[in-house]
């Protein structure tokens, strides 16, 4: 069962900070605080100018207070309707220049006198018109609603209250007194207050916004300025996880430029660890490929060596099988099994030496070498050694060529083809199947056997690799036929895989084209060979 797949998804990465990319996290953590910082500053003005602002509409209500309740009298303010203003004369009739004149728009000024009842509103100022004309006052009456919130909200006390008269009319502050067994209330309109207030707040926000913008574009290029050589740093270690580094001689070049290695920045230190490790690592390699010669080198003389002696002790037991004297029986079945185990070590030997010689890249035979010829020589010896099993061929009309040594191909479908026979019952079906693609040809070997155990799957082209019980070894095997069907292919610059289940087993092997030879035409060639019983 493949394992579940653990990488975030795109969504989840956003919702959690932690997945970010550095510089992500580090511009997001600049404009937050830059926005923080706006923001308390924003809060800070805005509330200064409304402190400010209050201020002066209190100290304006104040004067208008003391001017409505010590200069005119009620005649002076008419209730609804409109007048001419009247300011208060001295006794010679001349304007009393101290008195204020006009009072201001927008003013509330409704007085409750027990006597006369009560009278007056919100005042509008006209400006005059000429200069006999004092201006003229306009007083626009208070709702019930307005008045009742007025009258249970505002205390008699000379306490400037704010509030809210409803009826889409503005804030007031207003402040109340009694005189004279009358009470006046005199407020002013904050409407002004508020809306510079809220003025102020947009185009303050607005700043604050843009300056957030140039802040994230232009951090945005000072970090990606400053982490780039964190890039050159991770750019190596992505060159270095590329190479291949599992066999054969590994030159270890990558390196941090010294221009990324000061110690004294994070960057640097982390350049300079990286070094460090590769160069680590470039020893061991180095250790281990000297390690690997030395057992190729070993196993290719202990090969070469046995050779010899192996030959020696097969000859001498069939040359005593041979002789003219009476041999014991028991003596001669010692004598065959000498000779079998030897002939087993023998291909053990040779297959060794091959392998060997491949580790250490022997040259291989570069001549054309027709693949569907090649499968027709290696099924006919295979039915000749597994006559109880169905031999199939699969080819196409024209003739599949490669380039590369015809003999270690053979024994690449030889050894396929032995390793079908070895482990499937008799009585099975082998299918040797040739093709070709636009740039490979694929030679397939299909059974449909038991299958292989899916945990010896992934290590069935390693050395001595062996399966368990579910595929029997009744004809003995080595071993090593798979690894050197791994090796000769990627000799050939090819590629070999399997995949099985029970009921069929599929070994795939791709090789590059090359031009084809003139080989003899698909019609000239058998298609299938028959069982022998």
């Amino acid at each position: 069962m493949p394992a579940a797949d653990t990488t975030p998804s795109l969504a989840a990465r956003l919702r959690n900070p932690a997945g970010w990319p550095l510089r992500t996290r580090l511009v997001a953590i600049m404009i937050a605080l830059l926005a923080v910082l706006g923001l308390v500053v924003g809060s800070t003005a805005e509330l200064y100018l409304y402190n400010s602002l209050h201020s002066q509409i209190e100290n304006e209500l104040q004067d208008v207070e003391k001017r409505v309740n010590g200069g005119p009298n009620k005649q002076d303010f008419p209730g609804m309707g409109s007048r001419k203003y009247q300011t208060q004369q001295s006794p010679q009739g001349q304007p009393d220049s101290e008195i204020p004149g006009n009072p201001p728009t927008k003013a509330l000024v409704y007085t409750v006198d027990p006597t006369s009842g009560p009278e007056g509103g919100i005042v509008d100022f006209l400006e005059p018109t000429g200069t006999d004309d004092n201006g003229s006052l306009t007083f626009t009456a208070l709702s019930a609603e307005a008045i009742a919130t007025m009258t249970s909200e505002v205390p008699t006390t000379g306490k400037i209250v704010q509030v809210d008269l409803g009826g889409g009319l503005p804030e007031y502050l207003i402040v109340a007194t009694v005189k004279n067994g009358a009470t006046r209330y005199v407020g002013l309109s904050l409407e002004n207050v508020n809306t510079t207030l809220i003025t102020v707040a947009a185009f303050t926000g607005c700043v604050i916004v843009g300056s957030l913008l140039i802040a994230g574009w232009a951090g945005a290029l000072i970090i990606r300025r400053t982490l780039l050589p964190l890039n050159r740093v991770a750019a190596t270690a992505t060159r270095v996880s590329e190479l291949r580094l599992d066999r054969g001689e590994v030159r270890l070049a990558q390196r941090v430029p010294e221009q990324d290695t000061d110690p004294h920045t994070e960057v640097g230190q982390v350049g300079a660890a990286l070094n460090r490790m590769l160069d680590h690592v470039g020893n061991a390699l180095e250790a281990r490929h000297a390690s690997e010669m030395q057992v190729r080198q070993f196993v290719a003389d202990a090969s070469h060596e046995l050779r010899t002696p192996l030959a020696a002790i097969r000859g001498y037991a069939e040359l005593s099988r041979r002789s003219r004297q009476v041999i014991p029986p028991e003596i001669s079945h010692v004598l065959t099994r000498v000779e079998s185990e030897a002939k087993r070590m023998t291909a053990l030997v040779e297959d060794l030496l091959l392998l060997a010689r491949l580790d250490a890249g022997r040259p291989l035979a570069q001549d054309p070498v027709d693949l569907t010829m090649l499968a027709v020589d290696a099924t006919s010896d295979a039915h000749a050694a597994g006559p109880r099993h169905y031999w199939q061929l699969d080819l196409p009309e024209e003739p599949v060529t490669v380039i590369g040594d015809g003999a270690r191909l053979h024994q690449v479908v030889a050894n396929l083809l032995a390793n079908a026979r070895t482990h499937t019952p008799e009585g099975s079906t082998v299918t040797v199947k040739v093709g070709a693609m636009p740039n490979a040809a694929v030679v397939q070997v299909i059974d449909n056997g038991p299958g292989i155990p899916a945990e010896l799957t992934p290590r069935i082209f390693e050395r001595f690799a062996r399966g368990d019980s579910s595929r029997s070894r009744a004809a003995g095997s080595t071993g090593l036929g798979l690894s050197i069907v791994h090796a000769v292919v990627s000799s050939h610059r090819g590629k070999v895989g399997v995949q099985s289940r029970p009921g069929q087993t599929v070994f795939t092997v791709m090789l590059p084209l090359g031009p084809p030879p003139v080989v003899p035409t698909a019609e000239q060639r058998p298609q299938m060979l028959h069982p022998v019983r």
